[in-house]
C-alpha cells in the first residue's frame, strides 16, 4: 500500500471538508473546491484531520487510487488556504503580454498575436514590464495546466533563449555552430 496514502490530511481551522456520496468538497478562507474521487475509495473526515479509506478490493486499476486520492485533498485543502500560483517569463526582443479583462495577448516572435481566454478559477496578471505573467487560482491542476498552455506558444531555445519560461526553470543553453577555419 502507498506510504502517502496512509497519511492524514490536517484540516486547519477555517476550512471545513464534506463528503456527500464520491463528491468531495472543501470549503476555506479563499473559495471552495469540489472533485469527484475515484471508484472504491472514501475519505473519512473527524475533527482536524481526514484519512483516506483504500479500496476494498485492490487490483491492478485501482492500486494506486489512495495516494492519488490523498494528494487530491491535500492539494484541495491547501488551496482553500493558500491558494496556487505560477509565474511565466517572456523573455526576447518584443515579447511582451497584455490583459484585457479575462484576454491575455501575447506577441511572442510569430506574425500574429497569441490570444488566450482565461478560464474561469483562475486569476492571470502581467506587470508593468509585460513581460512577467502570473497564473494564480485555487485548482492546483487548473493553474499547472494554464501556465503550460501559456508556456506551449513558444518554449525557450536553447541557442538565445527566447520563448516563455518558467520563472524557476533552467534553460540549457547551446553554443552556436562555429566558422569554418
Amino acid at each position: 500500500m502507498s506510504r502517502i496514502g496512509k497519511r492524514p490530511v490536517v484540516i486547519p481551522a477555517g476550512v471545513t471538508l464534506t463528503m456527500n456520496g464520491r463528491e468531495i468538497s472543501a470549503k476555506g478562507p479563499l473559495g471552495s473546491l469540489t472533485h469527484i474521487l475515484p471508484e472504491g475509495v472514501g475519505v473519512v473526515v473527524d475533527g482536524q484531520s481526514a484519512v483516506v479509506e483504500p479500496p476494498a478490493r485492490l487490483n491492478r486499476i485501482n492500486k494506486g487510487f489512495l495516494g492519488l486520492t490523498r494528494a487530491l485533498v491535500a492539494n484541495m485543502v491547501e488551496g482553500v488556504v493558500k491558494g496556487y500560483e505560477k509565474h511565466l517569463i517572456l523573455s526576447g526582443v518584443g515579447y511582451r503580454a497584455s490583459l484585457k479583462g479575462t484576454t491575455l495577448t501575447m506577441s511572442v516572435g510569430y506574425s500574429h498575436d497569441i490570444v488566450f481566454n482565461v478560464p474561469d478559477g483562475v486569476k492571470v496578471e502581467v506587470d508593468k514590464s509585460q513581460t512577467n505573467v502570473k497564473v494564480s487560482g485555487l485548482d492546483k491542476q487548473l493553474v499547472g495546466r494554464v501556465a503550460a498552455q501559456l508556456r506551449e506558444y513558444k518554449k525557450c531555445e536553447p541557442y538565445n533563449g527566447k520563448g516563455v519560461r518558467y520563472s524557476d526553470e533552467i534553460i540549457r543553453r547551446k553554443a552556436g555552430k562555429t566558422a569554418k577555419k
